[in-house]
């Protein structure tokens, strides 16, 4: 009996030693499979591209200081050697005493998370390593569930199989969030002690590995005291895990937290600098928004940030902008190097926000600060006018078109640099008729402003569709730069975050002006700031520009636009002024003026701009001053004594100051007026001795060699052999003689300017007020 029953019981255990063992392999062989199917799923479940981190792109200035930073997360990669060894153990004794002992998963934190799990009857602890918080925090959400908690766990076991320890410990570093913006251990550096991570100390380290549990219930800024606590529990555990002696614990939980804060925020001044900067590197190196937001590229930038500041000042005074609408007119600005042709400064609006309307790139009507670009400087390339030709100015019907200067003022004839000066409408559309609208079509396109538009309304900047204030300063940087045009931009160098270079800018010249005309025009526009519609103000260097105002013909003495475009010997910029869409309700109730002013006020501010003077080119001529024209009422005749001793007619008067003035010397018989010679400078005359039998009358006339143009004539004299028939001075003075000398029967000029020779349409908006 007793045998049977322990051949039972030893059947029995035979049976559970079996059944034991069969468990045992099952189990091996399940986790052997379990193991497998992990490190395939890892293939599946991991991406690398998401391990790689989002940065922040960073603009600097050409010596490297950093302007601003342009992110979606304020990242910036560092890698694990830059990192202090009391750093990296501070996050480790904190998160993850065992981080150097596991592959991935802390079987006895995942015993002890699951035992307070069941206890609570809920997910309740983690127990998530370091590489299980990566795993997560790139590739998983943050819900508490079982099944995302066999995720986490198969892609860290994977992660821990790719990379080593020191890698995954980087990545952490990199990629968990330290509160007020800062993601990464260096911006967290800089943000809240001011210095790289490098250079962190024990303590601050210590604080820093305690914000990520919670940043914002530690944060050293909101929360001292809860931060000093953690940052000291912090320590203790550095210090029982032996990544600290007991005195260095001791020594770093007595330092006070000192911080240096420095949050990183936007500046608005810089919204539309960037805003540039993201579509120039969208357009010139492919390379998306959110590409820039989180790429880590260092981008050079030639951004002036002291002007750019006075711009986006400027752009907050109410003064400078002027309207009938609630919120006032908008406005846009630009400024151009006009050796480089880099864009040191823009405003886009008055409110411009990141992304906004950029109105630099807005058309507008340009007004009268398209003459310059559209007629005089193309009809002074082609030699249809000199700057000091006479210009008609008189009311004038092209084909139906019938302009109106803005004062309602003509003075039948004006020098083009007269014209310019007052901004005078009606010469500049009879020069563009003279010359034809196909060859000014020509030069707006080499200037890079290619219009559809087929009237003579062109001349008076009365466009279609408009143009830019980008364009405006590109097409103005020709008058004194060469007669060049040159290609801008707002990206000097863009590296890669290997710092590799990925571009840089070419900024190509197109020849446009021959540097003569581009000289007249720079001293004429020069003209219109000093004495000109361009005079409001001061300035503290030369400058030289044009205004353009148009007006809305809805409202009396309203207008749309306003608009400065101007240079310096440096830079080369404009202005405009005015409502997204003028109403009846809103719209300008000022002019120019307050472009001009806008403009001066942020060149005065700026030092490199005191003081500077334009340099005329080798090889042409200067513009040289306008010739005044005298009245003379003081011609005398008297006898005299001529060549060979005999008898002369000496001719006197009070000439100008001007040498260059020529005095037009003419005889009178029976009414009949014969130009016998021209002097310069002179103030006398002796007439040939063949006149001594004739005894003509005689006045003179001035002439101006700029203009070829004559003037009042003197009064008449003549000289007798009988004193009582002598006449000094009390003649009637002839009709004046036309700059050609011919009279017609009636003693009127027949000569210049030309006539309307109709090459013109007479088409287009031609606003009649620009100017």
């Amino acid at each position: 009996m007793v045998s049977m029953q322990r051949k039972k019981v030893g059947t029995a255990m035979v049976k559970g030693w079996l059944i034991a063992a069969g468990v045992f392999t099952a189990t091996l062989i399940a986790g052997f499979f379990i193991y497998l199917f992990i490190l395939m799923a890892g293939d599946y479940v991991i991406d690398e591209k998401d391990l790689v981190l989002n940065s922040a792109t960073v603009l600097t200035d050409h010596q490297g200081k950093v302007i601003t930073k342009i992110y979606s997360e304020n990242r910036e990669i560092v890698s694990i050697d830059k990192i202090p060894e009391h750093v990296q153990t501070a996050f480790v004794a904190v998160e993850d005493s065992r981080f150097y002992n596991h592959h991935g998963l802390d079987i006895r934190a995942i015993g002890r998370a699951i035992y307070k799990d069941i206890l609570a009857g809920s997910k309740v602890e983690g127990g998530s390593t370091i590489t299980q918080q990566l795993a997560k925090n790139v590739f998983l959400s943050h819900e508490k569930s079982w099944l995302r908690k066999t995720k986490e766990a198969v892609i860290a076991i994977n992660l821990e199989r790719k990379y080593t320890k020191d890698k995954i410990l980087e990545m952490y570093l990199n990629q968990i969030y330290f509160g007020h913006g800062a993601y990464g251990i260096q911006s967290a550096a800089k943000t809240y002690f001011n210095k790289k991570a490098e250079d962190l100390t024990v303590a601050e380290g210590a604080l820093l590995a305690g914000l990520p549990k919670a940043p914002s219930h530690y944060s050293p800024i909101k929360h001292p005291d809860a931060s000093k606590q953690r940052r000291d529990l912090v320590i203790d555990l550095m210090e029982k895990h032996d990544f600290l002696s007991p005195a260095e614990a001791v020594r770093a939980k007595g330092r006070e937290v000192a911080l240096n804060v420095v949050q990183e925020k936007s500046n608005p001044a810089y919204s539309t600098y960037i805003d540039m900067v993201l579509d120039e590197a969208k357009k010139k190196y492919h390379l998306s928004r959110e590409e820039m937001r989180q790429g880590g590229y260092r981008i050079v930038v030639p951004m002036d940030v002291a002007a750019q500041q006075i711009v986006y000042s400027s752009f907050q005074d109410n003064t400078y902008f002027t309207g009938t609408g609630e919120a006032g007119p908008e406005g846009a600005m630009v400024l151009i190097n006009g050796k480089t042709g880099a864009i040191i400064a823009a405003q886009g609006g008055r409110g411009h926000v990141t992304e906004g309307l950029n109105r630099v790139h807005v058309k507008q009507q340009p007004g009268s600060a398209f003459k310059p670009v559209a007629v005089y400087a193309p009809a002074l390339e082609e030699k249809q006018a000199k700057p000091y030709s006479l210009l008609r100015d008189e009311e004038l019907d092209f084909n139906g078109y019938a302009p109106k200067n803005y004062n309602g003022k003509y003075k039948g004839q004006m020098s083009m640099v007269e014209a310019i000066t007052e901004s005078a409408n009606i010469p500049a559309v009879w020069l563009l008729n003279e010359m034809g609208l196909k060859k000014s079509k020509e030069y707006l396109d080499k200037q890079g402003m290619p219009i559809e538009d087929e009237g003579l309304g062109v001349a008076l900047g009365g466009l279609d569709d408009g143009v830019t204030p980008l364009q405006m300063a590109s097409a103005y940087r020709a008058f004194y730069f060469g007669g060049k045009t040159i290609d801008t931009h707002v990206i000097s160098k863009i590296y890669d975050a290997n710092g590799e270079l990925v571009g840089k800018a070419k900024s190509k010249e197109k020849k446009v002006w021959s540097k003569q005309t581009a000289w007249y025009m720079t001293r004429m526009l020069q003209e219109v700031v000093k004495r000109g519609t361009g005079s409001d103000g001061a300035e503290q260097m030369e400058m030289a520009g044009k205004t353009g105002t148009t007006n809305f013909e809805k409202v009396e003495r309203g207008n749309t636009d306003a608009w400065f475009a101007g240079f310096t010997p440096e830079i080369v910029g404009s202005v405009w002024i005015g409502y997204d869409r003028t109403t009846e309700e809103q719209y300008l109730n000022s002019g120019s003026a307050k472009a001009v002013l806008l403009f001066k006020n942020v060149m005065n501010q700026l030092p490199s701009q005191q003081g500077l003077k334009f340099k005329k080119p080798d090889g042409v001529k200067d513009l040289e001053p306008p010739i005044e024209m005298p009245i003379i009422n003081s011609l005398k005749a008297e006898l005299s004594v001529g060549d060979y001793g005999m008898p002369a007619i000496k001719l006197s008067w009070s000439p100008s100051a001007d040498k260059r003035l020529l005095y037009k010397i003419y005889a009178v018989n029976d009414g009949k007026a014969e130009h016998i010679d021209s002097v310069v400078g002179t103030g006398e005359y002796r007439v040939s001795g063949k006149f001594l039998f004739s005894l003509p009358d005689f006045y003179i006339a001035p002439y101006n060699p700029q203009t070829k143009q004559e003037g009042q004539p003197s009064n008449k004299v003549s000289v007798s052999f009988f004193p009582s028939l002598s006449q000094n001075g009390d003649k009637k003075t002839p009709a004046a003689v036309p700059a050609n000398g011919v009279r017609d029967g009636k003693g009127k000029g027949k000569g210049k300017p030309a006539k309307n020779k109709g090459k013109g349409t007479g088409k287009g908006k031609g606003k009649g007020k620009s100017r």
